[in-house]
């Protein structure tokens, strides 16, 4: 029998059967989903962290009280909780320990709850605030657009100036320059001198939201107290960076009051190890997604066996007619794994497409970029035709083995 009529065959066979059909289907489609979505969206997360992690710049580690990835609640939580701030007067010590290393050193402190007003415009109560000093733009890969930058006698005077992003700046002055203006942070008084280029999105958040302020202003007016200080680093070339590492350990452990054998009370991360650490957490996803969607995987190949089995049952009569005018056992043999591939790979695709979309969905949400992981989608149709093949193999050969004469007189 020419192979194409075998398909044809096969399609009519399970045509005759929507319903059961589809349902089989819909097995391999929600195991298939399930990877491919989680794939997907992973995927698109640590693509946008590996090619968009700007937060700190080229060539920067930062000291802070808390790791930025803290592995969340239980034991570790409570040793980092139970740690002293970073105080502004630390981060001013070490400062003055670092001044031969012609390095930029960032001090910093977020505030993601605080509103700016203008008059009756006004933006949301979540805009961030950072107090910080001149050196922010650098450790955080900004650019000024219009206006200046803070300076150091902002910093050292503690004047009442901002630096405002593009969201706040088109909520607040939608058609007038805002350079020389004042706003109201939670009430307390500011002269913008500078606005932010669009920064975009990243992790989830919009960083045109921000306005940074001279940390000594910023804590005469929020108060110190539960605030802790990041310290953001960048060494005057690559090449003194090892260097100047070694010696900010150094000096960040005398700011801190360490004596020579005592552990660390602060954490230490850079782009690299930051990639890395989304990296691992995004490669736990993938496993658990993984087994998980195996388990599923196997749970609706044993469904494609059961419903092969049935049909090899439901249709005993029609096989003995088909060998008693001539169809081989070859024939049969390639018909039934035909139905089963075929309810296989097209549940699979089906899974494909829904988890692509799935997972973007939530990309896009979460503001990453979107791909289509054809790695996966590859894997997948190969998994599904091994599922198809695998668990329709025993029901194929069942029904090419029956004899013709007894499949004739069975009722």
């Amino acid at each position: 029998m020419p192979f194409k009529e075998t398909i044809q065959l096969a399609l009519a066979s399970l045509g005759a059967n929507k319903l059961r059909s589809t349902l089989t289907m819909l097995g391999i489609t929600i195991g298939v989903f399930s990877v491919i979505s989680v794939m997907t969206a992973t995927g698109a997360l640590q693509s946008s962290i590996e090619t968009g992690l700007t937060f700190l710049g080229s060539n920067i580690f930062q000291f802070a009280k808390y790791p930025i990835l803290s592995g969340g609640g239980g034991r570790n939580s409570k040793k980092y909780e139970n740690r002293k701030n970073i105080t502004y007067q630390q981060g001013q010590t070490f400062i003055r320990a670092m001044e031969g290393y012609n390095a930029a050193i960032c001090l910093k402190v977020f505030d993601g709850n605080k509103q700016a007003t203008r008059g009756r415009l006004k933006t949301n109560q979540s805009a961030l605030l950072v107090g910080t000093n001149q050196y922010f733009l650098i450790a955080n890969s900004f650019n000024i657009d219009e206006g200046r930058n803070l300076n150091e006698s902002d910093v050292s005077l503690a004047r009442n100036v901002a630096v405002i992003g593009k969201e706040l700046e088109k909520r607040l002055f939608p058609n007038e320059s805002p350079i020389g203006k004042d706003i109201k942070i939670n009430g307390r008084n500011y002269t913008v001198v500078g606005t932010f280029q669009t920064k975009g999105g990243g992790f989830g958040g919009n960083q045109d939201g921000i306005t940074i302020v001279p940390l000594p202003r910023y804590f005469e007016d929020f108060g110190s107290a539960n605030r802790t200080v990041n310290i953001a680093i960048q060494p005057e070339s690559q090449a003194a960076y090892e260097r100047t590492l070694s010696a900010a350990f150094g000096a960040m452990r005398t700011a801190r009051g360490l004596k020579p054998g005592d552990e660390n009370d602060f954490e230490y991360y850079a782009n690299d190890s930051l990639a890395n650490a989304f990296a691992q957490i995004a490669n736990s996803v993938r496993a658990g997604a993984f087994v998980i969607s195996f388990i599923a995987l196997v749970a609706a190949g044993i469904g494609i066996m059961n419903i092969m089995l049935v049909s090899v049952t439901e249709r005993t009569k029609e096989i003995g007619i088909r060998k008693s005018i001539g169809a081989r056992k070859n024939d049969i043999l390639r018909q039934f794994l035909v139905e089963a591939v075929f309810l296989s790979v097209v549940g699979g695709i089906a899974g494909i497409l829904f988890g692509v979309l799935g997972g973007n969905a939530l990309a896009v949400w979460l503001k990453a970029d979107v791909l289509f992981p054809f790695g996966w989608a590859i894997a997948g149709i190969m998994v599904c035709t091994v599922i198809g093949v695998g668990f329709g193999l025993y029901p194929a050969y069942k029904a090419a083995s029956l004899d013709p004469i007894e499949a004739l007189r069975f009722e």
